[in-house]
């Protein structure tokens, strides 16, 4: 007989504490006349579904659940797993769980030590997400070299504004349809269908801008491929960010841009490749580079059918036999597929009491928790745009050109850039889960304005004495800023927009946060790659990129005051973290700016500053409510008084 232990609540004061706070039905989660107090339960909730609960009521709650969805067979697995998920806030927590053999124990003991072992299917399912990533990092950047071929062949060389038209064409589609079909495929064509349904389109348009006989006819290809970009980039982080256990999400959530950054990488050694493949005539090249991005999108369909569909978009459909057997093939053991499926079971019994009644729409927009999700999911949108990393992806064959490279340097050049995307995107895959989000940005933002600034100054350095040659150092310096720039890029702005967007917004809103995210992503996409030429022409390099570098700089300064974390959270704690309004966090940081002076700059030994979200809860259920005191409460009685007006 394994040894027998003390129940977790005699250990954890806290947690036995907040018993008698909690022990709420679901329907008290509702709005009621005393709204703080209805927040801080609700955000007790979420911070854990099961706190308040004996092991007996536990064990009653999941034995009727599993009769009512159907999961008799593996309700051994799931009593395990729901008194493992109710002292899951601890990491040892599933050491007091008595009924678990050593065996089990050592399981999970292993699970909590080696985050990367995880069973072959779920690292299938990355790599499908990788394929899928692929195609869509292709698809932007194999025109950066053919651009300069197709402009030829259709004389467009002296109209920038059809040659931006030409190049943003996909995004314009993307931004104004083919994000928002994202909601409608998922709902009747799941994650899996909706992968399946953007590659095919990016198959069929690969081949169909190879063959356009016209600009016109390009255009009208390029046009179309956009409803595979606006689809495919909406769902395969949801896809990924579900179907991951919380501990490694993050890192294999924006597996999605760091296998962009490889098609990226993809896009410009096609590029190279192609370049001297004449036999269809001078400009023809541009055919093979277009042509060779209908490659992965077919390897990515076969993948699809071995594929498990996403647990989360089974429960959402009310298929729980389904989900289970998906997360079984997506964790090592049935008992922790159970565990993380009766408790996202829980977080979404609060989630859907708090929605009941709503309008989707209404609600996107007027619940503080959603708006301010929205709010943080457009700004890195945004950013990711304007922070002028795809003037490079679309555009520095072109700059190389007009810096003084020939074809083939300017070529090769930028097959460099893409280089060094991929390979400074690795790194993510680790510090975005443990540097967090918000950090990877505040550290980025300012070194990519000081990159963009140092390759418009470059473009100052003289000529040569013909005053057409450019010198070896003002071709170094514009190519070095550029390579830095993508360096600094990779890992901060790179993986960081579609891994947060992924997570910010709640299950029942997902499909069409991420429609709204990404719409935002393309629909500035496209202004980007159309307005770069008239940009150049109008302002010179100088102040073109000089217009972006600002733009990082406004980037680090909304980012400090407005931005908040979401590393390390299960997708539904995070409904605590976005209902902390605008004023309250702009306060919160504003106070803490000294402090960070203090204790970062200036090395000095200063008290540790109050948590942001302690305060927050203070605020919302009055002082004390959270057993902490001290330095937290009287600072949470300040924006108690201070901020008393009536929350929207």
């Amino acid at each position: 007989m394994p040894q027998q232990r003390p129940d977790i609540e005699a250990t954890d004061p806290e947690l036995a504490s907040s018993r008698t706070s909690s022990k709420t039905d679901l329907g008290s989660t509702r709005h009621t006349e005393n709204e703080p107090q209805r927040q801080a339960s609700t955000a007790a909730k979420l911070r854990n579904p099961l706190t308040g609960f004996t092991e007996e009521q536990t064990l009653i709650d999941v034995e009727t659940w599993c009769a009512e969805k159907g999961l008799t067979a593996d309700l051994d697995s799931f009593r395990k797993g729901a008194l493992i998920a109710r002292v899951g806030q601890r990491e040892d927590g599933f050491e007091y769980v008595n009924i678990l053999s050593e065996e089990e124990k050592g399981w999970l003991r292993y699970e909590a030590t080696h985050r990367w072992s995880q069973p072959f299917m779920l690292y299938f399912l990355v790599v499908l997400c990788a394929g899928s990533a692929i195609v869509q990092g292709m698809d932007q950047t194999a025109v950066n070299g053919a651009q300069l071929f197709y402009f030829r062949e259709f004389g467009l060389n002296d109209n920038v504004w059809l040659q931006g038209l030409l190049n943003g064409a996909p995004y314009l589609c993307s931004a104004v349809i083919g994000c928002w079909s994202n909601a409608p495929l998922n709902k009747y064509f799941g994650r899996r269908g909706t992968i399946f349904i953007s590659c095919i389109i990016s198959f069929i348009t690969g081949i169909w801008m190879a063959a356009a006989d016209s600009w016109y006819n390009l255009l009208i290809a390029r046009f179309f491929l956009g409803f595979a970009v606006g689809a495919k980039s909406s769902t395969t982080p949801v896809y990924a960010a579900e179907s991951a256990p919380k501990n490694i999400r993050g890192a294999l959530t924006m597996m999605w841009q760091m296998w962009t950054a490889f098609g990226i990488m993809l896009g410009f050694i096609v590029s190279v490749a192609f370049q001297n493949v004449t036999f269809l005539g001078e400009n023809s090249p541009w055919r093979w580079m277009l042509g060779s991005t209908s490659i992965p999108p077919f390897v990515v369909c076969l993948q699809v059918y071995f594929c498990p569909e996403s647990p989360r978009w089974y429960m959402e459909k009310g298929k729980f036999e389904k989900a289970f057997d998906s997360l079984c093939r997506l964790r090592k053991h049935k008992i922790q597929a159970a565990r993380d499926m009766y408790y996202a079971h829980k977080l979404l019994e609060v989630e859907a009491a708090e929605r009941v009644g709503r309008s989707p729409w209404k609600e996107f927009f007027g619940v503080r928790r959603n708006r301010r999700a929205a709010q943080s999911a457009f700004f890195v949108m945004f950013m990711q745009q304007f922070c002028g990393v795809n003037v490079i992806a679309y555009y520095s064959s072109s700059i190389f050109r007009q810096a003084g490279f020939s074809q083939s340097e300017a070529l090769l050049t930028s097959m460099g850039t893409g280089i060094t995307n991929f390979v400074f995107a690795i790194p993510a895959i680790y510090t975005i889960d443990t540097f967090g989000r918000r950090n990877l940005l505040l550290t980025t933002f300012p070194l990519m304005g000081i990159c963009l600034l140092w390759c418009g100054m470059s473009f100052y350095l003289p000529l040569q004495a013909d005053g057409v040659t450019p010198t070896p150092g003002r071709l170094g310096s514009i190519a070095a800023a550029i390579y830095v720039f993508m360096a600094v890029y990779s890992p901060g702005e790179g993986p960081v927009p579609f891994t947060y967007s992924a997570e910010a917004f709640p299950l029942h809103l997902r499909d069409v946060g991420m429609s709204f995210a990404t719409a935002t992503c393309w629909g500035f996409n496209f202004i980007l790659s159309l307005t770069w030429p008239a940009l150049v022409d109008a302002f010179s390099e100088q102040g073109a990129f000089g217009w972006y570098a600002a733009w990082n700089f406004f980037g680090w300064v909304y980012c400090y005051f407005l931005l908040p974390e979401t590393k390390g959270l299960t997708l539904e704690e995070l409904d605590q973290v976005f209902d902390v309004g605008n004023h309250q966090f702009f306060g919160y940081y504003k106070k803490k700016l000294p402090w960070y002076v203090q204790s970062k700059i200036l090395r000095r030994d200063v008290p540790t500053f109050p948590p942001l979200y302690e305060l927050h809860d203070e605020v919302l259920a009055g002082e004390g409510v959270m057993g902490r005191g001290g330095a937290g409460a009287s600072v949470g009685a300040e924006y108690k008084e201070k901020n008393s007006t009536t929350r929207v």
